[in-house]
């Protein structure tokens, strides 16, 4: 039974993942075209089209141009507007505006506003010809033809493997542009956050942790040659003497995987990896200290900080990236049963401290506390963990950031100028002893797992929690709790689960490799 829904899980995740923004195929009859338009500057004149949308109204006498003049005010940035039988070879033609021309790096916002407006742009008119069951679309780079890729993939990315109805699937490519490798280069991005979204948004009956490191390992099949997988059993684990993880993953009858993925990316073997570490509770009941039945089926994404960090490396295999990756993930379930830690369990973790389980619904810090001590035996040159760590993440900075908890300015400063490129921003936070003390203020063991004062600062005391398992000069706390969904505020990703930060991780993989 179990190795049948190891099948199916897989077979869902090929079938959803298979979307094809190509740069090149034969269209059927359904055809479509997005095309930009800027704001006017000023009130006279007619409408700002980009290059691409400049050229195909050209070939139309100016017609486009004409129709935008009358068929309603000037577009604003984020509005659309669609015409019919325009081209011959495009039965429908979706014009989006994208705002200003060429505003640029936002220092207030802490993003580049024109790659986001194309981004968001481009996903309107993806879905609006999507919703017109029009299956081959063809889409102007609008200046930038990776956030325009980006925001074609990610606007039609939907989850319905489990629905008789399912919605059009639609073959995106560039048009009009020579950035063709912007293009394709913006489409891996894109896909590799999607594969993150498809993996936290599948059910925890489906996606367990042994069907989740299955479906890695099949993702990674292709790239075979530069990547080592290890799949480690409870024994392992056992022997390892992670008791930490254990004592969390001891609670369900779902056996628990050590996931090891090893990219071998850079021509240098003797390069010191970039190590990320993501926290893979495939479903959190909260364990004995249970949580509300309201919402608590979202917690089948508390494995986020692993799909992220999987897809990452997914990603950085298929772009090629010449740096070397290791990614881990403790995968287990949090569950309650007789078998399950009870508060006021002491564990001990990998590296020898006690820890006083206080709340069993603060398991996440647990698992990454071994996983931690396990990756410094590489001797990283920086380590990165992701986690859907906190609530209080979500009360502090909501769905706008991921919360960086750092000892390192280098690591801090790469993080925030890799967000500012992928618009998913990330913002630090503070990580004073003041929180140290108050997790180490335990009456039974060396550490307590939730803070002394409770809810007060959870998210700091959380992060504060995971630095006693660190030694390494550049290590990197990102809680991801906040941006786990989407409901309206990210505008090119649909509602529910978001795959941020994948992205941010990947562009800065990507700029770690360009100053080795």
């Amino acid at each position: 039974m179990t190795m049948l829904l190891v099948r199916r899980a897989v077979q869902a995740v090929r079938t959803n993942h298979r979307r094809s923004f190509s740069a090149s195929r034969p269209l059927n009859q359904r055809k479509g075209l997005v095309l930009g338009v800027f704001e006017q500057e000023g009130k006279e004149g007619g409408p700002h089209l980009t290059e691409t949308a400049a050229g195909f109204d050209q070939a139309l006498s100016g017609k486009l141009s004409d129709l935008l003049k009358i068929s309603g005010p000037a577009l604003k940035k984020g509005k659309s507007r669609i015409f019919y039988g325009l081209h011959k070879d495009f039965p429908c033609v979706a014009v989006v505006g994208l705002g200003k021309n060429n505003e640029g790096l936002c220092v207030a916002e802490n993003w580049d506003t024109t790659k986001e407006n194309i981004r968001q742009a481009v996903s309107i008119g993806c879905r609006l010809l999507q919703d017109l069951e029009v299956s081959n679309v063809e889409v102007d780079g609008c200046g930038d033809s990776q956030a325009a890729a980006e925001g074609a993939a990610l606007g039609l990315f939907h989850y319905d493997q489990f629905k008789s109805k399912k919605k059009t699937e639609v073959t995106a490519q560039l048009h009009g542009s020579a950035d063709l490798a912007g293009w394709e280069r913006g489409v891996v991005f894109a896909e590799g956050q999607n594969l993150a979204r498809l993996l936290m948004e599948a059910p925890a009956n489906h996606i367990t942790p042994t069907v989740f490191a299955n479906t890695i390992e099949e993702k990674l099949a292709p790239h075979a040659e530069k990547v080592t997988i290890k799949k480690r059993s409870q024994a392992w684990i056992e022997e390892q003497q992670m008791g930490a993880f254990l004592s969390v993953a001891k609670g369900s009858d779902e056996p628990p995987v050590f996931l090891e993925l090893y990219y071998n990316g850079s021509p240098d073997t003797t390069q010191a990896p970039l190590l990320l570490v993501g926290k893979g509770i495939t479903f959190d009941s909260g364990g004995i200290s249970l949580k509300p039945s309201a919402s608590m089926d979202a917690m089948r994404a508390d494995m986020g900080g692993a799909a992220t960090v999987c897809a990452s490396i997914v990603t950085a295999a298929a772009l090629k990236l010449p740096v070397n990756i290791i990614g881990l993930a403790p995968l287990c379930e949090n569950m309650p049963s007789g078998k399950a830690s009870k508060p006021g369990d002491v564990v001990t973790a990998k590296n020898g401290k006690t820890i006083q389980v206080d709340n069993t619904d603060a398991e996440g810090r647990l698992i990454l506390a071994d996983a931690l001590c396990y990756g410094h035996t590489f001797n990283p040159r920086a380590i990165v963990n992701v986690a859907t760590l906190t609530g209080a993440m979500d009360v502090a900075l909501g769905s706008a950031a991921t919360g960086v908890f750092t000892n390192s300015d280098w690591l801090w400063e790469q993080l925030h100028k890799a967000s500012v490129v992928t618009g998913d921003r990330v913002w630090r936070m503070p990580l004073f002893r003041h929180y140290t003390r108050q997790v180490t203020d335990s009456q039974l063991a060396d550490l307590n797992n939730i803070g002394k004062y409770s809810r007060s600062g959870g998210a700091c005391t959380a992060a504060a929690f995971l630095r006693e398992f660190v030694t390494a000069a550049h290590w990197a706390h990102l809680d991801i709790a906040g941006v786990m969904s989407n409901k309206d505020e990210v505008p090119y990703l649909t509602k529910g689960m978001s795959g941020r930060p994948t992205r941010t991780l990947v562009e800065f993989a990507t700029r770690l490799a360009q100053h080795s």
